[in-house]
């Protein structure tokens, strides 16, 4: 049996406790937060989308960073396993569109309850308002290995295994500090520099403030970076003061490269997917016919939320006081196609106060990814966001929180 520090107390670190302490080691969990799962708490608006239920293909192809890392995590505890965790310690689950899983009471407060009741039946000692100043390291045989913590109060705790699961700087709200970077950077481990993900973007065009608040449903979103398109998807889109967010921009931006903005990227949102550029011109056709007496700008309430309507008259460069037998084919042709293509053009993202996850991390060139141990450190383990790897919105990024976590835990020797 050995002793085990687990540093962290998010997702990835109760589940690694978790599983070392079922694997016979005795356990003890750090917390800065004056409780677990800070984070996870606030984790999709509160309802916790805890994983996604998609087959294997879907779950790594939903992967942005260092996919093939996770071959082993994975497959070593899959999103059935983890569903299978939480109805088996008091958490019943539910499926909802686009295969995503979320406690059938819609609190992610019961996600944090079933951990917790989890560690207890496995004895996890946990400590709170315990914050990890660096880790004890020495070297062996010329081979350096960690030897336990060193907290802020200069307390030192000596352990066999020390798993490092503080998670990235996102939402520091929630405590986020990158402590976790700096000890692995400090133990010798390379970075990636961390960006913020799944993160709200800024847009040039002034006239999105005029749609602040709009959700627009079942759009298709693109973004290009000259002839090169980034990320395409149908789903679901928000206005905001300074641009767009929602599900589907989230999911774009962990797809746009740090360097990207060396220029411009374009994005354009299909209004009508459900309509290829013929329906869609016989179904303008045919609100025209009806309201051919009407002004332009009295006849797009059929087509388009009445908050849109004054954007996209503005936009088609029609006079909105024009009848709209008067509107020419051209003039038609041009409004057809800004349905299919509204564009806009991306400045930047927000910063890390409003990003869900932390693009970048601790290399994973230097872990193995058959166990989460370090290849510098002997038995020092890393997991979860602290680690390289993103995904998409949609349960993916807790899958990787859960499997890194896990196979971290069952891999202390």
């Amino acid at each position: 049996m050995s002793k085990v520090i687990v540093i962290g107390g998010g997702p990835a670190g109760m589940m690694a406790a978790y599983a070392a302490a079922e694997s016979g080691h005795a356990v003890t969990l750090l917390e800065q937060n004056e409780k677990l799962g800070k984070k996870l708490f606030i984790t999709g608006k509160g309802r916790c989308n805890l994983t996604n239920a998609s087959d294997m293909e879907q779950l790594f192809a939903n992967v942005v960073s260092n996919r093939k890392f996770l071959y082993s995590a994975f497959y070593s505890y899959d999103n059935e396993q983890v569903i299978s965790f939480f109805e088996s310690h008091g958490m019943p689950t539910k499926t909802e569109r686009g295969n995503r899983v979320f406690p059938v009471s819609d609190h992610s407060s019961d996600v944090i309850a079933a951990l917790s009741t989890a560690l207890r039946g496995q004895h996890v000692e946990v400590f709170l308002h315990t914050k990890v100043k660096r880790l004890l390291l020495e070297k062996r045989d010329e081979e350096k290995r960690v030897t336990g913590v060193e907290l802020a109060d200069h307390t030192k705790m000596h352990a066999d295994a020390v798993i490092v699961a503080t998670g990235g700087i996102s939402y520091p709200s929630t405590g986020a500090t990158g402590d976790g970077y700096r000890m692995a950077e400090e133990s010798g481990h390379k970075m990636v520099s961390p960006t913020p993900a799944l993160v709200p973007m800024e847009m040039k065009e002034p006239w999105v403030r005029d749609l602040q608040g709009l959700s627009l449903r079942n759009v298709r979103m693109s973004v290009t970076r000259g002839k090169k398109k980034l990320y395409e998807d149908f789903g679901e889109m928000l206005f905001t003061h300074f641009g767009v967010s929602g599900p589907l921009v989230l999911s774009a931006s962990g797809c746009i490269p740090a360097k990207a903005f060396d220029q411009e990227l374009s994005m354009t949102i299909d209004l009508k997917p459900a309509l290829d550029v013929e329906q869609l011109d016989h179904r303008i056709l045919r609100e025209f016919d009806e309201m051919k007496n009407k002004q332009f700008k009295n006849s797009l309430g059929h087509l388009l939320p009445a908050k849109m309507i004054p954007v996209m008259i503005a936009l088609s460069g029609i006079d909105p006081d024009t009848k709209v037998n008067e509107i020419s084919r051209e003039q038609r042709q041009n409004l057809l196609h800004l349905f299919k293509n509204m564009p806009l053009t991306i400045t930047g993202l927000r910063d890390f106060k409003e990003a869900i996850i932390t693009k970048g991390g601790v290399s994973v060139k230097d872990i193995n990814p058959s166990t989460m141990e370090s290849k510098l450190v002997q038995g020092l383990y890393f997991c979860g966001e602290v680690l390289d790897l993103d995904a998409l919105t949609g349960g993916y990024n807790l899958q990787i929180a859960w499997s890194t976590g896990h196979l971290a835990g069952i891999s202390v020797l």
